[in-house]
């Protein structure tokens, strides 16, 4: 379950006071559907949409269920108490885990492992300039399995007023790359792209979380999600290309040799086997509907 929810692109979010659209989520492609007990939902409703997602795992099979996250309220909110009675229970059903808002401390990740059990998979949200002091020991906690960005609470935390291209955020962003890949983590998750009618700014967003070494996004509309997925599918030139070097440097007997004019070693070799990777998880993605 843990590496089902490492090698996933798309993270697509669901208010659970909706339960009616978890199957149109599940179906709509995206590798992992977050139903959401925070932001999306007003404090009047919380205890509806626990129960709510309950009613609604009922009627999922075990693989949908797998594919599942809830995103709790945060720790010193009134609700995370009961979030956490809640989220043992879903548990027992088979989610695949919880989406941990605001992270700070590893106290609070802890806290989450201890009321989900030894299966329930964390994907800290780094939401604030604390949070992200703590990425390092946050990405480190055991069964977190990617951290995520918060770009927009961030923003609110750090005084920051950003332009359209979030060029303020590099910085950040990198930093939250560096921090999973020293814990050994899969590539982090980026945040949402807030205009859903514009799949030129998702394109854009994605393309740019791509190359900074994100493994995917968090997306809040279905229609995102093969915008999503058609910047971090390889296509196929990218993958014959990537075949073409793996038998070069077999044919070469593992060392140093010339494709096309370049050089070709083992760093070139290790991008091609990335992208190998990524198609294989194209592939299965397309399989599986």
């Amino acid at each position: 379950m843990f590496d089902s929810m490492a090698r996933a692109c798309s993270f697509l979010f669901v208010p659970a006071t909706q339960p009616e659209r978890l199957p149109k989520a599940l179906a709509s492609g995206a590798d992992v559907v977050i139903a959401d007990w925070e932001d999306a939902v007003a404090p009047v409703d919380k205890q509806a949409a626990r129960t709510a997602l309950l009613v609604a795992m009922a009627a999922l099979d075990a693989a949908q269920r797998a594919r599942l996250l809830v995103r709790i309220n945060a720790d010193g909110s009134p609700w995370f108490a009961a979030d956490l009675q809640a989220l043992a229970q879903l548990m027992a059903l088979g989610l695949g885990g919880a989406v941990v808002p605001k992270a700070e401390r590893v106290q609070t990740l802890q806290a989450v492992v201890q009321a989900g059990g030894p299966n329930v998979a964390l994907v800290p949200l780094v939401e604030s300039v604390a949070g992200l002091t703590a990425a390092d020991a946050l990405a480190a906690a055991p069964q977190v399995v990617r951290l995520a960005f918060g770009h927009l609470d961030f923003q609110v935390d750090a005084g920051m007023d950003c332009a359209e291209d979030e060029a303020e955020l590099l910085p950040v962003r990198m930093a939250m790359v560096f921090a999973a890949r020293r814990a050994g983590l899969a590539a982090p998750v980026d945040g949402v792209t807030v205009d859903t009618r514009n799949p030129e700014r998702m394109a854009h967003d994605a393309e740019r979380a791509r190359r900074m070494g994100f493994g995917g996004k968090l997306c809040i509309h279905p229609a995102q999600v093969p915008v999503l997925h058609a910047v971090f599918d390889p296509d196929d030139a990218a993958v014959a290309q990537a075949y073409r070097v793996r038998q070069a440097l077999q044919d070469a007997g593992g060392g140093v040799c010339v494709l096309d004019g370049r050089m070709v070693d083992a760093p070139v070799l290790a991008q091609a086997q990335h992208t190998l990777q990524r198609h294989a998880l194209a592939q299965q993605r397309m399989a599986a509907r």
